[in-house]
């Protein structure tokens, strides 16, 4: 169904109240959760129904353990995934500004940061090169088993340029884990080729994939990946886990590079921009009508959407979201 997007703005800040924001983290959360729906990413206001992602009662103030001229490493206190990445992304930008590079980690949240995507495009849009990866807990098996063992670990990579930024965002795992539960809420299934169930064998129920592991995409190249963002979220930052390994907090790295460490800054920014003309005006094969580049889809939704004031949300997805506002 069409819904107003100041409707459904307005609907998703009182969901985040209801969840136990306060005014300034839910307009935070409510500026990713918007990025992702406007760009048809799954990571939007399906983050807010069922179970949902309430604010932990022990949340406290983000603190920074380590700091740095060119690092910091800070203590999320159990926040929302996305209001300890903000602050972090606002640290590495600052220490790119001053110093040509910002590498900042976060610990000890409680969720995972939403569409990473967000966040690499603040910092490409700052003029800097962003690298982004977002650790969660355990939904995703490796390569080989069945077990859940890393979470989805999406990366995304944002590239400055004199036109839009290069963003890339992507999930390690196969399909997202909202994505399920996105499917879930909407009765459908999904691929068969994305999950198990809990005895390991392919499903397409995503209430059976829920309770079993998702896989890596692109078989151990990918899983290769996982473990490898597992490696930058979980260790480098410092995440805990309990007596049997398992995480009990969710870790987060992003790092801002100022081109003008190797080249003239604005001189990479114009090549950049050469280089996507470039790609886009390459031969194209038989029925491909045009060449896109990572983010230029979502770009056009967004200003689509924002053009008619309006956007599609399935049905039983604007209800339940409407329930949890209620």
């Amino acid at each position: 169904m069409k819904v107003q997007l100041i409707e459904l703005k307005a609907v998703t800040l009182q969901a985040l109240a209801k969840s136990g924001y306060p005014p300034d983290e839910s307009a935070v959360i409510l500026e990713v959760l918007m990025y992702a729906q406007l760009r048809g990413n799954n990571q939007g206001i399906v983050k807010l129904i069922g179970a949902g992602m309430p604010r932990d009662k022990a949340a406290e103030p983000v603190r920074v353990l380590r700091d740095t001229k060119l690092s910091a490493l800070l203590n999320g206190g159990r926040n929302q995934g996305m209001i300890a990445m903000k602050r972090a992304t606002e640290m590495a930008i600052s220490k790119a500004a001053e110093h040509g590079i910002g590498i900042v980690g976060t610990n000890n949240t409680t969720t995972s940061t939403g569409a990473i995507g967000y966040f690499a495009n603040e910092v490409a849009q700052a003029g800097f090169i962003g690298l982004c990866f977002s650790g969660s807990l355990e939904y995703v098996a490796m390569h080989g088993s069945y077990e859940p063992i890393f979470g989805t670990n999406p990366l995304a990579v944002g590239i400055p340029s004199t036109e839009s930024p290069i963003v890339f965002d992507m999930a390690t795992a196969a399909i997202a884990r909202f994505g399920i539960i996105e499917a879930k809420t909407a009765g459908r299934s999904i691929p068969g080729d994305v999950a198990y169930d809990a005895n390991g064998n392919s499903t397409t129920d995503p209430a059976a994939a829920l309770a079993g592991a998702i896989r890596t995409f692109g078989g151990y190249k990918g899983a290769a990946l996982a473990l490898t963002v597992e490696v930058l979220t979980r260790l480098l930052c410092g995440t805990s886990h309990n007596e049997q390994g398992n995480k009990m907090d969710c870790g987060n790295l992003v790092v801002a590079i100022d081109p003008e460490l190797l080249v003239e800054r604005e001189s990479f920014h114009e090549q950049v921009a050469m280089l996507v003309n470039k790609v886009k005006s390459t031969k194209r094969l038989p029925g491909v009508d045009e060449i896109l580049v990572p983010g230029e889809r979502g770009n056009r939704l967004l200003s689509a959407a924002n053009e008619s004031g309006e956007i599609d949300v399935e049905d039983q997805l604007w209800a339940a979201l409407q329930k949890v506002a209620s």
